[in-house]
């Protein structure tokens, strides 16, 4: 999936950004007035660095490429639903918090989480009240309606966010959209029974639904003011800041919005008066922008290679850096469905014979990936330290990948295996496999595939596969919620397997694997429903269908004119947005 990261339901109250442990910006007196000395290599992933409450200057983001886009809803990428928290409140958002404290979520529109009833089929949400604007109009929860309907059921129209709410709502097969709705009702099984009250009716039980509406398309959206998919040349903002300028595939131009009104709001700060973002900025000018404290790189991927190699040589630059967990796993895909793999001890003796430390130097090394043993990252709500196949130094065991070959019948296999042409770190992985495969007699070949076509006429398409005998396939996945739920559902659920762009590559249909999705999925108590996804993950390694490689890390560099600079695993590791002000 595009998006890397929501989160983890955790107690309601309200938030200060000021945690425990931080780095004060305003206590730094000998460094000339050029913000924080140096809180330590990793601060932000321990606690706030730089933390302050000043206000003004100008902020700088920078990205290299451009954004799905700045509507609310019809976003889908990590970073901009970190960044449209600015100008878009959704119902529920994450507490900038430091690594998986990051992961408590909070009311933002709303007044409180989500009341359920019905055993988890309906919630309901009461907004607060006060709440306008940008140009002083009161919002209502029929506006946060619209933005759902306008978001998940308009397909034709806004089509590049996620569509959960379709999916799950009682009616939301049949349910048109609101461009096509001439009655003006919308979908009966939203309700707005008054201003400050909205009621959704699902289908089935769905105890993490105070996660979907942590997505930016419930964010409220004045059907008045709708221009379909050119809404976002004009977005009524609901958040602390407002659009002054927008050019497309260029830059965008933020100031505050004065009719966001602090007393209705307390997680923003609305510190800097003006917040800049960048486009197709090249790379390697967005690192030396990051370096001299004048940009923060948008898009969270972390330095290039060479900025990295400078950083991390260097202990002063390092202490300058914050290398994080990214809500991701780094991993191949047995295919059950190409022979000799259909057989279970075929598909371990690929577990035992990959040497996991090549895979990771192959990768970058430690900063960009710790060694894996689970399928849930340890970032992520449900993960259960385990190791399955576990090996000296993580370096492949030739022995128990032969003992389970002659358990499954082979003396040698030949196979191939998929990659991503334009992914040269994947490319990579794939041949320290490969070379690691070889040593216990399963000859593996190559076979690259662009990216943009990965799901959608290859490795996702299981007629392809089984053509072309790919038996292996790399892959990364982030969930859009960083719950076993969240994470595990698309690539174990036999459901999910689609005959093109399927990401349970595995084809992996385990009738038990997929009753405990759906019982979890439905159990009320969290630690409960946390423990049947560890039970989840624990049948998927003992069925061998999946080979974690590493647990995906990023590198970023810490600008030293920002402040507030926390890096949390809501986000995919990127520093939250919410409240970065600027010493400049």
């Amino acid at each position: 999936m595009r998006r890397s990261a929501l989160a983890a339901v955790a107690a309601i109250g309200s938030v200060s950004l000021l945690v425990a442990g931080c780095s004060k910006a305003d206590d730094n007196k000998n460094n000339g007035g050029k913000g924080n000395t140096s809180a330590g290599a990793d601060a932000a992933t321990k606690g706030v660095v730089n933390a302050s409450d000043k206000k003004g200057g100008t902020l700088t983001y920078e990205m290299s490429d451009v954004p799905d886009s700045f509507d609310p809803g019809n976003t889908y990428y990590a970073y901009m639903y970190n960044l449209s928290r600015l100008w878009a409140r959704p119902l529920m958002t994450f507490k900038p918090g430091p690594g998986t404290e990051g992961n408590t979520l909070v009311p933002d529109l709303a007044e409180g989480k989500g009341t359920p009833s019905e055993g988890g089929k309906t919630w309901t949400y009461k907004i607060r009240a006060g709440l306008k604007y940008q140009d002083g109009t009161p919002i209502t929860s029929k506006d946060v309606k619209y933005a759902v309907e306008r978001s998940n059921f308009a397909r034709d129209v806004l089509s590049l966010g996620p569509n959960y709410f379709q999916q799950l709502l009682a009616g939301g097969d049949k349910y048109k959209g609101p461009y096509k709705d001439k009655s003006g009702k919308g979908l009966s099984s939203i309700e707005t029974p008054d201003d400050t009250t909205i009621v959704f009716h699902l289908k089935q039980a769905f105890q993490e639904f105070d996660y979907l509406v942590a997505a930016p398309e419930t964010a409220p959206v004045p059907q008045a003011k709708d221009k379909g998919v050119d809404y976002v040349k004009n977005i009524m903002s609901s958040g602390s800041y407002k659009f002054e300028s927008y050019a497309e595939g260029k830059q965008a131009v933020l100031v505050r919005n004065e009719n966001w009104d602090a007393k209705t709001d307390p997680l923003r700060k609305q510190l800097p008066d003006k917040i800049v973002v960048k486009m197709k900025v090249n790379p390697e000018t967005i690192d030396k922008d990051v370096l001299a404290g004048d940009a923060i790189e948008l898009v969270g991927t972390g330095v290039q290679a060479s900025t990295q190699a400078q950083l991390l040589s260097d202990p002063k630059k390092k202490a300058d850096t914050d290398n994080t967990f990214g809500g991701r796993l780094v991993y191949m895909a047995i295919n059950t469905k190409v022979a000799p793999f259909d057989k279970v001890e075929c598909r371990k003796a690929v577990q035992y014979a990959i040497d996991k430390a090549s895979v990771q130097t192959a990768e970058g090394g430690p900063v960009r990936g710790e060694i894996a043993s689970t399928v849930v990252p340890p970032d992520i709500t449900g993960y259960e330290k385990a190791d399955a196949y576990a090996t000296t130094d993580s370096k492949g065991d030739v022995a128990k990948a032969k003992e389970q070959l002659k358990a499954c019948g082979k003396s040698s296999i030949t196979t191939n295996i998929s990659a991503r042409s334009d992914r040269q770190q994947e490319v990579d992985a794939a041949t320290a496999i490969i070379n690691s495969l070889q040593k216990v007699g399963i000859k593996a070949t190559l076979k690259q595939y662009p990216s943009g076509k990965y799901f959608t006429d290859y490795a996702g398409v299981p007629k392809v596969t089984q053509k072309q005998n790919i038996g292996l396939m790399m892959m990364q996945w982030g969930a859009d919620w960083p719950s076993g739920y969240g994470f595990l559902q698309q690539i174990l659920n036999g459901a999910a397997i689609s005959q093109s762009g399927n990401t349970n590559l595995s084809q992996y249909n385990s009738k038990e694997v997929n009753n405990l999705l759906s019982k979890a999925i439905a159990t009320q108590d969290d630690s409960e429903r946390n423990s049947l996804y560890a039970q989840i993950d624990k049948k998927t390694m003992d069925d061998a269908v999946i080979v974690p490689l590493t647990y995906f890390k990023v590198l970023l560099a810490r600008p030293q004119n920002a402040t507030n600079l926390v890096s949390s695993a809501a986000w995919s590791g990127q520093y939250d947005y919410l409240n970065i002000g600027t010493t400049k």
